[in-house]
Order: C-alpha cells, then structure tokens, then sequence
C-alpha cells in the first residue's frame, strides 16, 4: 500500500474505532508514517480474497485492544502461506535447457500466487476420494479394460505375486480373498497374508508377506461370495 492507500484504510479504521483517530497533525503525521512503514508491502485488495478492510474490521468485530498494523500483517501473512501452500508449481512455457528462465518464470508464478494475483495451480488428481472416479478416466478404463496395458502387467506379475494371484482368482471367477480380513494373520482387506519367521528361541522374529492367502482367508472370502450371490438372487425369485 501507497501513502495514499495507508490514509484511506486508517480512516475507515477510524469510522469502526473512533480511539484510532489522531486529531492532533504531528501525530497523524507520525501514525500514517508507522503504518506506511509497516505495511507497506501489504496490498490494500487482491483480485482473489484479500482486502485489507476486510482484516481490519474482522479485527475490530473480535477484539476490544486497539488495531495495530500487526493486526492486517498476519492476516496477510496467512493468506500468502494458504495460498502457496495449496499451489503446485507448473511446468514452464520457457526452454528448460534454459535454467535461468525456467527459474525466473518459477519463481515469477509463485511471487504472483503469493501476492494474490494469480489462483495456485493445483495439481489434478485421477480420481476423487468423495466423486469417485473422472467419468472421462472411467470411459477409458472400460475401453481398454485396466489403467495398465497387459504386457505391463504380465512384466510385474513376478514382483508382485499376491496381486497377481488375487487377479488370477478374480479372473476365474474364484473368490476374492484379499477383500476380507484374515483371521489368523489378522492381515486388513486388501493387504496380503503373512508368514511368521520363528526365531532360534522360538519367537517370532519377523513376518513375510506370503504369495497365497492363507486357507480360512479363502473360506471366509467364498462364504461372503455365496451369500452376497444368495441376496442378489432372493429379490429375483421373489
């Protein structure tokens, strides 16, 4: 904020606190200085949520102390730590053999974020924890049945042998035993079976994950199977 800007916030702050007024001009003088000083990095307004009259009379609604420039500085302070905090850098339009412009246009994007005069840029996720799924991601999963091609897959089969055996068993129409918990492992949905290693004294050492889950997994995991099929069927017979 300018002199000029510094002048117009503090006699709206005057209009909301009238104990902020200075009737004498040394001291007006004096209080447009400080506060110039102060906030002069400060903006009166972004284009994107920040305005200095705002965080004042936030200030004035919620506390009964005299406002302070530290009162609109730290209100500042976290809107540019949000704001950078929620911005993913993007990649440069610039030559990236070009270090120094690809640092400058960094650099320039995140001054531009912070300042409030540019809205971060998010990095844009496949999927959605609450809407689920893009519907355009979800087009081409059916089209091309998996998110990885079947060489690929095939490649990792042996790095990975639970996930390949549950595919397997799924594949086949087996059920799938990783979706219940194990009762003797106490391995969660989703996370393979372990193998405990005994150590020479007798005590468990350590456990392994295993390539196969163990036998009551299966059981637990066709029982669920039947009966979800029994409840499909009833309404069907009915």
């Amino acid at each position: 904020m300018d002199r000029r800007e510094i002048a117009a916030l503090l006699a709206y702050i005057g209009r909301l606190d009238p104990r902020t007024i200075r009737t004498d001009q040394g001291e007006a003088r004096d209080q447009l200085a400080q506060w110039h000083e102060l906030l002069g990095d400060v903006p009166m307004a972004t284009p994107h949520g920040w305005d200095a009259c705002v965080a004042a009379r936030q200030h004035i609604r919620t506390s009964p102390y005299q406002i302070l420039p530290a009162d609109v500085a730290r209100p500042w302070e976290s809107y540019r730590r949000d704001r950078l905090a929620r911005h993913s850098d993007p990649t440069p339009s610039v030559d990236p053999d070009d270090q120094a412009a690809w640092t400058a246009e960094l650099v320039g994007t995140r001054r531009a974020v912070a300042a409030g005069t540019a809205q971060p840029a998010q990095a844009r996720a496949i999927t959605s924890g609450r809407g689920g799924i893009d519907p355009k991601l979800e087009a081409r999963l059916r089209e091309i049945g998996s998110c990885i091609p079947p060489a690929a897959r095939a490649a990792l089969a042996p790095y990975r042998p639970a996930r390949a055996a549950r595919e397997m068993a799924v594949a086949l129409g087996q059920p799938d035993a990783l979706s219940v918990r194990c009762e003797w492992c106490l391995a969660p949905p989703g996370e393979p079976c372990r193998r405990r290693r005994i150590g020479p004294d007798d005590g468990v050492r350590t456990t392994a994950p295993r390539a196969t889950p163990h036998p009551g997994r299966l059981d637990l995991a066709a029982a669920q199977q039947a009966h979800q099929t029994e409840q499909v069927q009833q309404p069907a017979m009915a």
